[in-house]
């Protein structure tokens, strides 16, 4: 089976060809970052007009890399949720379009569903039920993968994603956007114990994050040192930061498998490009002998291949949409 899908819900317009959910034939992704590294973030109104001028182009370049038309399709695909809702809109009335003008079926996905499904690419052997921790710039997730399209919610960040927490940490030292990225090489040449930073708890939800405070610790370190004229050393305390994020996201997700059983674990979403939280994961998998997986570097960003891969799923489950569908800003994964 071979899908369209289509991927618009932040500064990436992108589009793939996958084939039964697994295989790659085609991927475009058409990034903003360069405009929005002038404003040290996402702009929503420049990044919904940037999909409106390469959405097409986009689609246009990615049938034509899989060398096929809307004929050799059997289905399209869309990200209809959760995202920046003006974004979203581009991509989901552009396949709405699609759908209607071709009579090919419309299939709905979850943004957050998309980032698991990367690793489906990655990883041929990868079939739930595992365990899942999504980390991005918007979301802080463990998830139990019960199937395909059945999951839920283990554990969430209460305040700032472990994204949010890296990319405003790393502004504030001076880096540009995106800063998570930045961040985590300056991180490389520090000293992760040169600043003792605090680690956040969350009473009676032992699952759950808060990167609000260990953020705005940093933050007021850096101001502190810049009233009394000194410059702290960005390496280490980018170091320390990492460490710190690492180390909550790691123990938590580490104590959610070791309590529910579960011996596969899966990495997903932006944040899953951290070096750091990859190789830590990874050791602490095998120490227990347990089984990782994360995605590559270039499937950990948002990209239409994802979509196009748990848009298989979604097809075989028998969620398709008509042309009521429309976008939402915010939606559990569970749906």
């Amino acid at each position: 089976m071979k899908i369209l899908a289509i991927e618009s819900s932040c500064d990436e317009t992108a589009a793939a060809v996958i084939e039964d959910g697994r295989k790659i034939i085609s991927s475009v992704v058409a990034t903003q970052v360069e405009e929005h590294k002038l404003y040290g973030g996402v702009v929503p109104e420049i990044a919904s007009r940037r999909h409106c001028e390469a959405i097409n182009g986009v689609i246009s370049e990615t049938l034509a890399q899989a060398e096929m038309n809307l004929d050799a399709l059997d289905a399209l695909a869309v990200t209809y949720a959760p995202g920046l809702i003006g974004a979203l809109l581009v991509g989901v009335n552009f396949a709405k379009g699609l759908s209607l003008a071709s009579g090919l079926p419309l299939i709905p996905v979850h943004h957050l569903r998309s980032h698991i499904a990367a690793n489906y690419l990655a990883h041929p052997d990868l079939k739930p039920p595992f365990l899942c921790l999504v980390v991005s710039g918007g979301h802080s997730h463990i998830v139990e993968v019960k199937d395909y399209t059945e999951m839920k919610i283990i554990g969430k960040t209460r305040d700032d994603a472990a994204g949010e927490a890296f990319d405003k940490a790393a502004r504030t030292m001076g880096m540009p956007y995106p800063g998570g990225i930045h961040l985590d090489k300056m991180a490389e040449s520090g000293d992760e114990n040169a600043f003792q930073l605090p680690q956040p708890k969350v009473s009676g939800s032992p699952y759950d994050f808060s990167f609000s405070g260990l953020k705005t610790a940093v933050i007021n370190l850096i101001h502190n040192a810049e009233q009394r004229g000194e410059t702290l050393p960005v390496a280490d305390l980018s170091a320390s930061f990492r460490k710190a994020v690492v180390d909550s996201l790691t123990k938590n997700f580490i104590k959610a498998a070791e309590n529910l059983g579960y011996k596969k674990l899966v990495l997903a979403g932006g944040v899953s490009a951290n070096s750091l939280l990859r190789k830590r994961v990874d050791e602490e998998a095998k120490k227990r002998g347990w089984s990782c997986y994360y995605p590559p570097l270039n499937l950990c960003g948002d990209n239409g291949a994802m979509v196009g891969a748990q848009a298989y799923y979604e097809y075989l489950s028998g969620n398709i949409a008509d042309m009521g569908l429309n976008a939402a800003a915010t939606m559990s994964i569970e749906k």
